[in-house]
């Protein structure tokens, strides 16, 4: 069979590969995406969409409940499990079909079908019509990642979940029991803590949300807490012992280990990387605990080969990945791109407080040798989240004193996913707190809590 011959190839159709695919063919180059399964990957079909719309339905359910601080009447409300998943599913095939049509608007050739490295610029696709074989002076790896499973607490899709089981429930759990605190445990530990499951979550470490700001990681458990979440820190599951209808769990803490029933297990341990089957190895692409190791533009040891995104390690986001995505298209089409600077992609967390965060942590950059301005402005001094009847949360601070560089920025509260792009462009602008200071911010907004929690860093904040 004669090969198809390509300017660029991408192997993976997620947020990583399908941008990459598009700025590529804007570029001028023939392109050609490979995808196995949905284009839009496991971000758009089972991941970040489909999770927001399941955490939206949430939403609006605490609000129903909270009618009456808000002067409403909301009697005898419910919810349908079916009617919610549902409409998660419908926002993700939405969100794939567009998809599908900037993928064709922009000229990209989509193959559906499994594809591998068969030698330097060669790949060998497995499709439902037999075997095509394409070349490329340029290919893009970006087969993202796969939930981790610990040994003995393997999903089984009944008793046991991975996120994906956790999208398209078989059932509303009573009992739920959730492994890892990170960004997927939590948000589905506060989804279905929502919706009446008692809900316990255990984290290894030694608070929740370990990545976060201390501060943070403290004040989102006490608001879990305080929505009924118990919370297990500092100790791990050993075993599940599963029968019908039930798992007990042998969760250890301090040595001592303590044997608790439920009816669902969540495992949200972490991921690994889509590196099998793709004859990486054959051609000799270094590959570290299941990531393909790059440099600063994606490139790894072949030439002309980069990988992209959750492949190619942390941290594993899909803005991440996107951004990649274009870098490697530039470079492929003889442009001269910034490297990412890890340091100034937020990272957002759609629990109930909302958490996101840029930068550096307090202790973070105290272990750097930064000498510290730090500020806090809590969500109860701004007008805006009084209105809106949001008064849990506060925003964070952290300037080099010296130079008054923003090092980092950290929230907890309504909406701060949104907030946080603010101080995300201040970051990439190389901002100081002079610039932040003598910026006007819009009154009422949350965004002005931005502004005092600058001015706190320098002990000039008006509303505290």
């Amino acid at each position: 069979m004669a090969s198809k011959s390509f300017d660029f190839i991408v192997i993976g159709a997620g947020p990583g590969g399908y941008v990459s695919a598009i700025r590529a063919a804007q570029l001028g180059l023939n392109v050609a995406i490979v995808e196995r399964e949905n284009l839009g990957g496991i971000c758009l079909n089972w991941g970040c969409i489909p999770t927001k719309a399941l955490l939206r339905s949430s939403e609006v359910f605490h609000l129903m409940e909270r009618a009456k601080d808000f002067g409403l009447s909301a009697d005898k409300f419910d919810f349908d499990l079916d009617a919610v998943v549902k409409r998660s599913r419908g926002v993700a095939a939405q969100m794939e079909g567009g998809v599908k049509h900037l993928l064709k608007k922009n000229k990209v050739t989509t193959i559906m079908g499994e594809a591998k490295l068969a030698g330097k610029g060669k790949v060998s696709v497995k499709t439902d019509k037999g075997t095509e074989e394409l070349t490329a002076k340029h290919i893009v790896v970006a087969t993202g990642a796969r939930a981790r499973e610990l040994p003995g607490l393997e999903a089984d899709g009944d008793l046991v979940w991975t996120y994906r089981h956790a999208l398209k429930p078989p059932r509303m759990p009573k009992k739920l029991l959730v492994i890892g605190s990170g960004a997927i445990g939590i948000e589905f530990a506060s989804f279905y803590n929502t919706f009446g499951a008692d809900t316990t979550v255990v984290e290894v470490m030694d608070r929740v949300l370990p990545v976060e700001d201390a501060e943070i990681s403290a004040f989102a458990k006490k608001q879990f807490v305080k929505q009924g979440m118990k919370i297990m820190e500092k100790s791990g599951v050993k075993q599940l012992d599963r029968s019908k209808g039930k798992v007990v769990a042998h969760i250890e803490t301090g040595g001592k280990i303590e044997k608790m029933e439920f009816d669902t297990v969540i495992s949200a341990v972490g991921i690994v990387g889509n590196t099998e089957g793709l004859g990486l190895e054959d051609l000799g692409v270094k590959i570290d605990r299941t990531h393909v190791v790059t440099d600063e533009f994606c490139r790894t040891s072949v030439e002309g080969l980069y990988a992209i995104g959750d492949i190619a390690g942390a941290p594993w986001l899909a803005h991440k990945a996107s951004h990649e995505g274009v870098l490697v298209a530039e470079l492929a089409a003889g442009g001269h791109p910034h490297p990412i600077k890890p340091g100034s992609i937020a990272g957002c967390t759609y629990c109930h407080p909302q958490v996101a965060s840029v930068g550096l942590t307090e202790a973070k950059a105290k272990e750097q040798g930064y000498e510290l301005k730090v500020g806090k402005f809590p969500f109860i001094g701004n007008g805006k989240a009084v209105a809106l009847g949001e008064q849990e949360g506060f925003i964070k601070t952290v300037f080099d004193a010296k130079t008054g560089e923003l090092l980092g920025a950290h929230m907890v509260g309504a909406e701060v996913t949104e907030l946080i792009q603010g101080y995300v462009i201040g970051r990439q602008l190389e901002t100081t707190e002079e610039d932040l200071m003598n910026t006007v911010f819009p009154h009422p907004t949350l965004s002005e809590m931005m502004h005092e929690a600058v001015l706190a860093a320098y002990g000039r904040e008006i509303h505290m």
